[in-house]
């Protein structure tokens, strides 16, 4: 799996903060190191939609059909994904899940699978059925790359549903990757998602502190 941030949004929590004293009419208390204090109260008082106003775009790679379609499930974010259609597929590489690399029979039944597929898929090809309908045949297991853009706010929620230790392995390990590289743009706006390495989840935590403005 490869997890790239491409862009974000430049001095995003300086942005975050600038609209949200513009709610509460306090850009007067603005200063060089006010905006980390100000998100979290933000938060802790449930007013999120000021985190729209960041955006993150990440590069995807090395993870499977199975987890992209679970990924784009989110609506309120921007993909481009690579093609099946228009991109071949021959001799594709496949992502194998740990409860089936850890099975010795169920691992030889799953590359045969796999393999199986590859063969039927090259077949159709040189029979001239054309590469969007050739895929047919490809399994969930196909490795893809995507390219994922959501603003803060959407990033949060994607976050605490697919880092929970009810999401499939594959998604929270990437849930897991996300926050790692958000926590270290936006700290303050993350700060509340905490990574439990050991069991490879994220756990959102709730922050205490007062209902001030500041």
């Amino acid at each position: 799996m490869e997890v790239e941030l491409l862009t974000i949004t430049p001095d995003a929590e300086k942005l975050i903060e600038a609209a949200g004293r513009t709610c509460y009419d306090t850009g007067d208390r603005a200063g060089a190191d006010s905006a980390a204090k100000f998100i979290r109260m933000l938060i802790r008082r449930g007013h999120v939609s000021v985190l729209e106003h960041a955006a993150a775009t990440f590069r995807i790679a090395g993870v499977s059909r199975a987890l992209t379609h679970q990924l784009v499930r989110h609506r309120l974010a921007s993909y481009s994904q690579r093609s099946q259609r228009y991109v071949s597929e021959a001799g594709f590489p496949y992502v194998t899940p740990p409860s089936v690399a850890q099975n010795a029979d169920g691992h030889r039944v799953f590359d045969d699978a796999v393999e199986n597929a590859r063969a039927a898929y090259e077949k159709l090809i040189g029979m001239g059925v054309p590469r969007e309908d050739a895929r047919f045949v490809l399994p969930n297991a196909t490795a893809t790359e995507i390219i994922m853009t959501a603003n803060f706010r959407e990033w949060r929620h994607v976050l605490a549903l697919r880092g929970h230790a009810s999401a499939q392995w594959e998604i929270r390990r990437l849930a897991i990757a996300i926050l790692k590289e958000l926590k270290k743009a936006a700290p303050a706006t993350f700060a509340d998602f905490e990574i439990n390495e050991p069991k490879q989840t994220i756990n959102l935590v709730e922050e205490k502190g007062g209902g001030s403005n500041e």
